[in-house]
């Protein structure tokens, strides 16, 4: 019987949305689970063995592509690195300017910003000045420290620089607003956590777990393959055909099962735990009043029983099947169809049809994903013809939905550790087309690298060309053998003081040296250092 809520009528059973994100999720850890696969010889084996070649495939051609990239990262992640951005504008006045002092076109061509950081994840340390630049006049001395412990803050117009302490600062914001819980405090080293991401330890756990739940609850007689010939892309490919179909029980059993195991995982409720936690920065979930165990316990319990008792009652008439057609250990066409909804008259459907040609200097894919009901139908279309020969790449992507067209074109060309390069981001659709352009060159050399970009915007329908206006970044980047930390002799600790106390040191003591340095900048006219007064 169908339920009402607000005068309509809602159907029970499960949505388009959710068959999609049950599925993807299916298909996602699917394409690991041949890793933990011991016997190889069954059709099941060989399933699920394609997916991972596949996958695997293009996680190395792209590797070996960005090698350099790759390598740089790398290399981020385990030493410190000094960094330096400078950000600078260019703008045609389509009107021709006129504005004396104030134009817009000679602020912005003559104008600057540079930061320059220095990071060092393993210790927990990055420190950031800052600099910029109006023509003559100049503003320098803004830096930015953090570490696990601490924040200081030197500012241009201050002799001294401003700390505080993370455990002080619950302390503060209790006397400021006394229904911030006493004793709650803010951790900085959780933001280096959040920047690392989740442990590799944890990934290759819930790989591992569900990959292999995943291979145990799939029977080995829903697998049969045969020889087939089929055309993409009006070539011929003698095939071995592997066909995967689930009963419609076999459908809720899987899907069931796995659920019933996230239900059962203490680790995996732990970690969504401690992921929600860190977006905290260390502030208990109660001062916010949030309850994440409670949350926690919902979605694990009550939530996940509601989604297991409609995949009981659902009615999924066909069954799941996936095709796949296998030439060379790699997947060339897929076919994926699922079925479902609240009632035989209600049945939701979602299918996945797709080509890929992969080899090694071209990898082509085109996918068509429809979904369909008694109502509505809609479609969207992936496709993507990338190369790489001779270090040189031509790429094109594009995701269309509806009538929306959203797209990627770029080249490259690498030589010596440089690559050059221009990018086009692009959006189609009715009222008109915008496109973001990205141009320039990157080099690296083991222990440093430079890169110079260009990006500018071109909308027609907005009179708007990349002729017009541009940002440029140039970046330079180097190991260093550690993070210059600012100097605390002259430091203003303000997570010592109380909230009257700091109102206090603003009054007298920070408010007069930045109205003298404004003072400074509005009468130096034709410029000057900013900083000497």
């Amino acid at each position: 019987m169908d339920e009402t809520q607000n005068g309509e009528q809602t159907k029970k059973g499960l949505s388009k949305k959710l068959i999609a994100i049950i599925v993807v999720a299916v298909l996602l850890v699917g394409g690991g689970v041949a890793a933990y696969v011991t016997v190889t010889g069954s059709d099941k084996a060989q399933y699920f063995k394609a997916e991972k070649n596949t996958i695997d495939f293009m996680k190395d051609k792209i590797t070996e592509r960005y090698e350099p990239e790759l390598a740089w990262r790398e290399q981020t992640e385990e030493n410190p690195i000094e960094t330096t951005f400078k950000l600078s504008g260019e703008y045609n006045d389509p009107y021709g300017g006129g504005y004396g002092m104030m134009d817009p076109q000679e602020i912005i061509n003559n104008a600057t910003l540079t930061l320059t950081s220095q990071t060092d994840l393993k210790e927990k340390q990055l420190v950031t000045d800052i600099q910029a630049n109006f023509g003559e006049m100049e503003m320098k001395d803004m830096k930015f420290y953090i570490d696990a412990d601490k924040l200081l803050l030197g500012l241009p117009f201050l002799k001294e620089s401003l700390q505080i302490k993370d455990k002080d600062i619950g302390k503060l914001l209790h006397e400021a607003d006394p229904s911030f819980p006493e004793g709650e405090t803010i951790d900085f080293n959780t933001f280096f956590e959040l920047v690392k991401g989740l442990p590799e330890e944890d990934l290759n756990y819930l790989k591992e777990e569900y990959a292999t739940k995943i291979f145990d609850e799939i029977p080995g007689d829903a697998f049969d393959s045969a020889k087939e010939t089929i055309k993409v892309d009006n070539k011929n490919f003698d095939t071995e055909k592997i066909t995967m179909h689930l009963s419609e029980q076999e459908t809720k059993d899987l899907f069931v099962s796995i659920l019933e195991k996230m239900q059962d995982d203490k680790k995996l409720q732990k970690l969504f735990k401690e992921q929600m936690e860190l977006r905290l920065f260390g502030i208990s979930p109660e001062a916010m009043d949030l309850n994440f165990n409670e949350d926690i316990d919902k979605l694990f319990g009550e939530d996940l029983d509601k989604l297991i008792k409609d995949i009981k009652d659902s009615h999924i008439p066909n069954g799941l099947t996936s095709i796949i057609w296998v030439k060379n250990n790699l997947i060339v066409q897929r076919d994926f169809s699922i079925g479902a909804g609240g009632s035989k008259d209600e049945i939701n459907t979602l299918t996945i049809k797709g080509t890929h040609l992969l080899n090694d200097t071209t990898q082509k894919f085109d996918y068509e994903i429809t979904a369909d009901d008694s109502i509505n139908k809609g479609t969207v279309t992936f496709t993507g013809d990338l190369s790489w020969k001779d270090n040189k790449a031509n790429d094109s992507i594009k995701l269309a939905i509806e009538d929306v067209e959203y797209s990627y074109e770029g080249t490259e060309t690498l030589k010596d550790d440089r690559r050059d390069y221009e990018r086009v981001f692009s959006v189609s659709e009715p009222g008109g087309d915008i496109s973001f352009n990205w141009s320039g060159k990157a080099s690296y050399d083991k222990d440093k690298m430079n890169s110079e970009n260009t990006f500018a915007i071109d909308a027609p329908a907005l009179n708007v060309t990349q002729d017009m206006a541009s940002l440029h970044v140039k970046k330079d980047a180097k190991t260093i053998k550690k993070v210059n930390t600012p100097d605390d002799s002259n430091v203003k600790d303000i997570g010592s003081m109380s909230v009257n106390e700091i109102m206090n040191y603003f009054e007298t003591d920070v408010a007069p040296q930045y109205q003298q340095w404004l003072m400074g900048i509005l009468g130096a006219g034709g410029g000057g250092d900013l900083n000497g007064l």
